[in-house]
């Protein structure tokens, strides 16, 4: 098909601002980037013809792959959606810093989790992780968010194998393993 993701630009403006801040926000840029690609739909159309071999691999060999199936993916990404938060938070606290503006990001989590888009129950976590320690660097420094961290990644890296092995594309995994 002639599929094209919409591009509503809040993604392409975090980017802009983790390159003005110079943090790395991987998982948002690959999925701004991603969203490009979508758009390249001649070129993705002559490339599957030119390079046939080069077709999308099998998602479903990938979890095989893993042997404990649907449980790897699900690991898989709550890792990233860990490294996901981290990398936010990350890209906040260097623009309080650089800005002045002396940013509560328990309080901000804690916004979020009221709001219409975020409304994760993982967002009591990250305002309690803030709470207890205000000055932590990064989400993945936190006790409760360092004890998922060690249980998810095993499953996380057996992803990207099995991603790469198959050829299946996996933009949410690959940046996260690569920033960790």
């Amino acid at each position: 098909g002639r599929e094209v993701a919409v591009q509503k630009g809040t993604g392409r403006g975090r980017v802009r601002a983790a390159l003005e801040e110079g943090d790395p926000l991987t998982r948002v840029s690959e999925a701004v980037f991603a969203r490009f690609m979508s758009s390249l739909v001649n070129e993705r159309e002559r490339a599957s013809v030119q390079y046939p071999s080069g077709k999308v691999g099998d998602m479903e060999a990938c979890i095989t792959l893993n042997t404990s199936g649907i449980e790897a993916v699900r690991d898989a990404l709550y890792a990233a959606k860990l490294i996901s938060y981290a990398q936010g938070f990350s890209l906040m606290r260097r623009a309080s810093e650089r800005n002045g503006w002396n940013l509560d990001y328990g309080t901000i989590a804690n916004i979020w989790r009221k709001g219409c888009i975020i409304r994760s129950v993982f967002l009591e976590r990250i305002t309690q992780a803030f709470t207890m320690s205000p000055g932590l660097q990064t989400l993945l420094f936190d006790a409760f968010f360092h004890d998922r961290m060690d249980n998810a990644l095993p499953a996380l890296r057996r992803m990207v194998v099995a991603c790469v092995f198959h050829g299946a594309p996996a933009p949410c995994f690959f940046p996260a393993l690569g920033y960790f």
